[in-house]
């Protein structure tokens, strides 16, 4: 299920990347501090893109979950003003600066092909290695869902218009993510009174 999710969820990104607007605000300010909204688009690009690159090179060896994947991780929780915060930025805006908004999406549309073809080959227990540690293909594959879902919104958002329709189960999946995420950071019970008990709630429940 989390395979479909992906590939539909890449081909509403990819929609999106197709838009006139997009060209139209390639170099203006995005909806998402210090990002162009090309960077930006640029960043929601990777999340398919480089999907091709992880899924070509070797298999890892050992796997973590994909909860210690986001609290492994200094940018989960070190703010947009953290180094490496920055640093995600830097490469997004370089990477737009050195490509068209006709390219990026052509770019996509050629690993969207691809990975009609080559995720369903991936066996279960493969492993993506991302260097520092490993995820199993559907963990991995989960998380750039949750990439593409919350780009997706925000791509729209900066161009003004209707965030298109994502695939149910694509934002059911990033909403259990972000809920589990969320209550890693929060404690449970915030989670919980933030759903449930508004009088109670804490000022923010956000994962990211």
């Amino acid at each position: 299920m989390i395979r479909e999710a992906f590939l539909e969820s890449s081909e509403a990104a990819l929609g999106l990347l197709r838009e006139a607007a997009l060209a139209e605000r390639w170099s203006k300010p995005s909806a998402l501090p210090d990002f162009s909204t090309g960077g930006l688009a640029r960043h929601l690009a990777n999340q398919i893109t480089r999907t091709v690159t992880y899924l070509a090179a070797a298999p890892g060896d050992s796997a973590i979950s994909v909860l210690d994947h986001f609290t492994g991780n200094a940018w989960v929780t070190s703010g947009v003003d953290s180094a490496d915060n920055i640093d995600i930025r830097h490469r997004s805006e370089q990477a737009a600066a050195a490509t068209t908004p006709e390219e990026l999406a052509d770019d996509v549309d050629a690993a969207l092909r691809e990975l009609q073809t080559v995720l369903p080959a991936q066996s279960a227990d493969r492993i993506v290695d991302l260097d520092d540690w490993g995820l199993t293909v559907n963990d991995f594959l989960l998380t750039r869902v949750m990439e593409l879902v919350v780009h997706t919104d925000d791509l729209a958002v900066s161009l003004d218009i209707p965030t298109p329709p994502l695939p149910d189960h694509a934002t059911e999946a990033t909403i259990q993510l972000l809920s589990r995420i969320a209550a890693w950071r929060h404690g449970q019970l915030s989670v919980v009174r933030a759903l449930a008990r508004q009088e109670r709630a804490p000022a923010s429940i956000a994962a990211l």
